[in-house]
């Protein structure tokens, strides 16, 4: 769903995030740090995975660009953008997609790294001084998970969403 983006929203500013992400920040944040030269803005992880099977039971792949598409500010009027077309979307290995190989290297800003942070990959830092969490590899919601720092600020917004949906039924 990620590069369906600009078909589903066709002008402006869009966020795409994977699911087992955990916004710490203002996320009118992240749109603040939009630049229009930019067709993407992404976190640009050097991160080779050191897992062989992903948090799903899939196998786990390697490429350049790994982890860029899981956070994805998207400049949809950026006329670059136009040469991702539905032809492509739905015929070019998803390599390619996860890889941006409709867009020149320069047409690819970069964000803080704040802004996806690799749970369990990188060393871990203060929320305070993060955006988002990334559970790369897995999260509390998992019955066999191994634990993150990170797992009581998870824990506490599944908690206040539950407690929200309870008052409104």
């Amino acid at each position: 769903s990620r590069f369906c983006v600009p078909f589903l929203q066709n002008t402006g500013l869009a966020l795409f995030m994977d699911p087992d992400m955990l916004v710490l920040d203002d996320i009118a944040n992240v749109f603040a740090l939009a630049d229009p030269k930019y067709a993407v803005m992404v976190v640009k992880h050097n991160y080779e995975p050191t897992i062989d099977i992903k948090m799903d039971g899939q196998k786990q792949t390697t490429y350049a660009r790994k982890n860029w598409s899981s956070f994805v500010l998207w400049n949809l009027d950026h006329p670059s953008n136009k040469r991702l077309t539905k032809e492509a979307l739905n015929t070019w290995p998803g390599i390619a997609l996860h890889q941006f190989r409709w867009l020149d290297d320069d047409e690819s800003g970069e964000l803080p790294v704040e802004w996806n942070w690799l749970d369990g990959v990188y060393d871990p830092k203060p929320a305070v001084e993060l955006s988002n969490v990334h559970f790369t590899e897995g999260g509390p919601w998992f019955d066999n998970w191994s634990g993150s720092p990170y797992d009581p600020l998870w824990v506490s917004e599944r908690n206040i969403m539950n407690a929200s949906r309870r008052k409104v039924a």
